[in-house]
């Protein structure tokens, strides 16, 4: 093995060393981080719902029912009830025939592609996808073809040019460092034409987009039978943990047989899983947390814009502030944290280079006061 020294002082000296942070306190509104209180403008707890008083509750009572570990894989004797009433629910709630749960969106997206593509097929991603359906593409032994962020000419060149095999188009529903939405209805249209299938990846719409946070596919009025396979996470806006597959009866059969994601692990806590139950029912109880993040992202826009801010276009809750240098985004991310506010950098290789930027992610119980101090300490270190 090499010697690993010269690569981590490679990465300090171009300002692309990560470091991880302390918590000290729930996911809220305001946190305590590094033994320092801060405004909290980069967690995925879009709803606030981590550490809802009614998920707690439902989270302790289940430990006390179940106990704490599952104890086994789903498939020996570790999918408890609690398992089984949530997989159910997900497909209703998404208007699939059914759901399957895995412990992260990573290991979600790994099985699929190795459970349903062969070395024959090839898989069409956008250029901008999660690093997970990359991984998942390459781990699969499928061919992997990208098209640019978008660009749904590029797309169908791409499909027109695959010779054999099947295809497997697979797209962000919202883009996770850039905050936009692909146009389903334009990926639903191409894989139609070139007769591939299409897997979305909803993990920033779930719980925040649609008719009570249904996801992407109802926000943009798309039905279920249109997409093949449809991904959501339940670690950010339901405030949980783990994720699921949804679509077809066969589709969802596959996985359990094939995919080794799903069958070598231990399943989730069934504590999590009951908890998670009770943010989906919150999701149409208090809706208004929806109306609310919604609010709070209209607000900083208009501030931001008025500021001369660079901001992308993104109308979620995923607001980048491009800065371009990596060590100026860290050195302006610190001073924020300085200031009271947490605010991550993100930098190459996560984001392509040139664009470190500050990823502002809002919350339904942000208040207008706390995003206008964002905004105006974001000017006074910028500018």
């Amino acid at each position: 093995m090499k010697d690993l020294k010269p690569d981590l002082q490679q990465r300090k000296q171009q300002g692309l060393y990560r470091s991880r942070n302390v918590l000290q306190s729930p996911q809220d509104r305001e946190i305590i981080l590094n033994n320092k209180k801060v405004l909290n403008f980069c967690s995925n707890d879009y709803l606030g719902l981590a550490n809802h008083p009614e998920v707690k509750k439902a989270f302790i009572n289940a430990a006390q029912k179940h106990g704490v570990g599952s104890g086994s894989a789903h498939l020996v004797n570790g999918h408890t009830l609690a398992h089984h009433s949530l997989e159910e629910e997900l497909a209703e709630f998404t208007g699939f025939p059914r759901a399957l749960l895995f412990s992260t969106g990573y290991m979600a997206n790994l099985g699929v592609a190795q459970s349903i593509c062969t070395k024959q097929d090839t898989i069409i991603e956008d250029k901008l996808n999660h690093a997970s359906l990359l991984d998942a593409a390459n781990i699969s032994n499928a061919r992997l073809k990208r098209y640019l962020h978008k660009n749904y000419k590029n797309l169908a060149n791409k499909l027109g040019s695959c010779q054999s095999g099947e295809k497997l188009v697979s797209s962000d529903s919202v883009f996770s460092m850039d905050g936009d939405e692909t146009d389903i209805s334009k990926l639903i249209h191409q894989c139609r034409e070139h007769g591939a299938r299409l897997m979305l990846d909803d993990a920033h719409g779930f719980g925040v987009l649609g008719q009570d946070g249904r996801g992407s596919l109802n926000h943009q009025q798309i039905n279920s039978g249109d997409v093949s396979i449809y991904m959501a996470t339940l670690g950010k806006a339901l405030g949980t943990s783990g994720a699921f597959i949804a679509g077809s009866e066969e589709l969802i059969e596959t996985l359990i047989q094939s995919a080794r994601c799903y069958i070598y692990t231990t399943a989730m806590p069934p504590a999590i899983a009951e908890a998670t139950r009770t943010s989906l029912h919150l999701l149409t109880k208090e809706n208004w947390r929806q109306a609310s993040l919604n609010n709070n992202i209209n607000f900083f826009k208009k501030l931001a814009v008025q500021a001369g801010l660079n901001l992308l276009e993104s109308n979620t809750a995923i607001q980048p502030v491009i800065i371009g240098d990596s060590k100026k985004a860290t050195g302006i991310s610190q001073n924020l944290f300085d200031q009271g506010f947490h605010v991550a950098a993100i930098r190459p290789p996560t984001v392509p280079e040139n664009t470190a930027r500050l990823r502002i992610t809002l919350r339904a119980d942000h208040t207008e006061i706390d995003i206008k101090l964002l905004v105006e300490n974001i000017i006074k270190i910028t500018f």
